[in-house]
């Protein structure tokens, strides 16, 4: 693995441009994805956030979604924060009937858990292997329609759970291999610190 690790963003809809800028202030090679030829030339990828169902039909009209399945399965390395969280599930709750998913990650979620856009959030939370750090500060979280994760598999860790309020206890950001997913949008905070933890999983 390279010292900058080429990196892709899926970039049919969602904070594209800000996923591509923390990625590279974390320290990687940072490009756009649209192509499924683009995938053959990235060692990892990240899918924002945006509205999961149509995120799914974008992937199947410019022909992406099979091949991103199969290098997902093959071992690609791997980022969804929001949506790309959902479009990451094995199982998804409150979706359309006729939307897909790419079954990377053994979690269940539902989408929009969090309510209506009027019902965004933040609040701070302590998440494994990156505020457990010495000295290190909670994360602040921006939470915008966000999902959460109803359930998980046993090889599924746990990296981040709300710590108050109606919603406490709900788990908002796990890892299954090299397969790395919040609920929330650290792209949009000017905290680097989980694109950081995704480029040191993807040079590993």
């Amino acid at each position: 693995m390279t010292a900058r690790p080429r990196i892709g963003v899926l970039a049919l809809q969602g904070d594209v441009r800000e996923h591509l800028a923390a990625l590279t202030a974390a320290g990687a090679d940072a490009t756009s994805v649209r192509r499924p030829s683009e995938l053959d030339e990235i060692d990892g990828i990240v899918l924002p956030g945006g509205e999961s169902t149509t995120m799914s039909k974008l992937l199947e009209t410019f022909e992406l979604f099979d091949p991103l399945q199969q290098r997902l399965a093959a071992g690609l390395p791997a980022y969804g924060s929001c949506a790309g969280m959902i479009l990451l599930a094995s199982t998804i709750l409150d979706t359309r009937p006729d939307a897909r998913h790419l079954d990377a990650l053994d979690i269940t979620v539902r989408r929009n858990a969090f309510g209506r856009q009027v019902e965004s959030f933040e609040t701070d939370l302590d998440v494994v292997g990156i505020t457990d750090e010495p000295g290190a500060q909670r994360m602040r979280a921006v939470f915008i329609r966000a999902p959460w994760v109803e359930s998980v598999t046993p090889d599924v860790e746990v990296l981040a759970q709300v710590p108050d309020g109606p919603a406490a206890g709900r788990i908002v950001a796990v890892r299954q291999g090299r397969v790395l997913a919040t609920s929330f949008h650290p792209e949009v905070t000017g905290d680097r610190r989980v694109h950081e933890y995704f480029v040191t999983m993807v040079r590993g």
